[in-house]
């Protein structure tokens, strides 16, 4: 496994001249307008709903390759196998409306049952913090007798070892991994809200390094610990692409939520990049604050330091496009808006 840090430079995609001009303009001219901007993505977050319908499929990963499948049930063929799995479908809807927890949020097609669309917000304490990560959901036709199909919106990073930058998703309740009795898919037990915790709990971890096949014989040693926290490191910066990304592009229906989503979490983000430029470990957070590691005297290393000097230029400038107030306080002095 490789601990290279990612160029930063390959987070500049290509910019269109008007973006080109934009960049090119005082942080202030960005920010004039944020407080409006601000209180309409703070309305239209407080107002999103964890669970939802929509209608709009067309930039769903599998909005094709189910269709033929789909029109036949919607066409009565087979009644039976219709109505199974309709209905269990059905009963995913009613568990994740009643139990979703306040990091997930889904969205499921009025006219495509066979398609769901989900968010999670990274956990607090792990190199995941304040990170938004997205998943296309296929229902196939045998469902529940197998489990559904699960697309991860990577852009071409692999940010842990079960989530890879073509977008596949190793996890034993999608029979993607290797797994023992209810670590598996269970037609008769399992469903979506447990695939979407597990990915949560035991993909976005504190220690994403050991997921790693035959790594996990390293942790607690001192090796281990010095590859995962190199890890965790690259992780954080893939994390932060992936922000930016997703400020580029967001998933359609979800607009609102990752403008108004990173316009609150701008601080807590770029105040963790400042803790983490002085040396605190990547994940050594409680709530909005920073907390050192344990008092071991461990630092983050210089090229983890200097990578995140140059994203928060980035950051900030996406930061406040998105409405966020008062981010020229993260700017060193001297630099430059980018």
């Amino acid at each position: 496994m490789s601990s290279q840090f990612s160029s930063v430079s390959e987070i500049e995609t290509p910019s269109s001249s008007e973006e080109k001009e934009e960049n090119g303009q005082s942080l202030e001219n960005f920010t004039a307008s944020s407080s409006e901007k601000g209180e309409e993505n703070e309305q239209s977050l407080e107002k999103f709903k964890k669970f939802d319908s929509v209608k709009d499929t067309s930039d769903h990963y599998y909005h094709d390759p189910n269709r033929g499948f789909f029109s036949k049930l919607t066409s009565g063929w087979p009644s039976k196998q219709n109505k199974t799995w309709a209905k269990k479908i059905q009963k995913d809807w009613c568990i994740l409306e009643k139990d979703l927890p306040d990091s997930i949020y889904v969205r499921v097609y009025e006219e495509r049952m066979d398609l769901m669309r989900a968010v999670i917000i990274g956990p607090p304490g792990t190199p995941y913090h304040d990170g938004l990560f997205f998943f296309d959901i296929r229902f196939p036709s045998n469902f529940p007798n197998s489990p559904p199909k699960v697309y991860y919106y990577s852009f071409g990073l692999r940010p842990n070892p079960n989530l890879y930058g073509d977008g596949t998703v190793c996890l034993s309740l999608l029979n993607t991994w290797w797994g023992r009795g209810v670590e598996n898919w269970n037609p008769f037990r399992s469903t979506i809200l447990q695939i979407l915790l597990s990915i949560q709990a035991l993909v976005l971890n504190s220690s994403p390094f050991f997921n790693e096949p035959g790594y996990e014989k390293l942790k607690g040693t001192p090796d281990g610990d010095k590859m995962a926290l190199a890890y965790n490191e690259n992780t954080f910066l893939l994390s932060c692409k992936t922000m930016l990304y997703l400020l580029k592009k967001p998933p359609k229906h979800f607009e609102a939520f990752v403008q108004g989503h990173f316009r609150e979490r701008a601080d807590s983000i770029l105040g963790a990049c400042k803790a983490y430029m002085n040396g605190t470990q990547v994940g050594c957070l409680a709530g909005n604050g920073v907390q050192n590691a344990g008092g071991d005297g461990k630092s983050s290393s210089k090229q983890f330091r200097d990578s995140v000097g140059q994203l928060v230029p980035l950051l900030v400038t996406n930061f406040a496009r998105a409405g966020a107030d008062d981010m020229q306080k993260y700017l060193a002095k001297e630099g430059e808006l980018v």
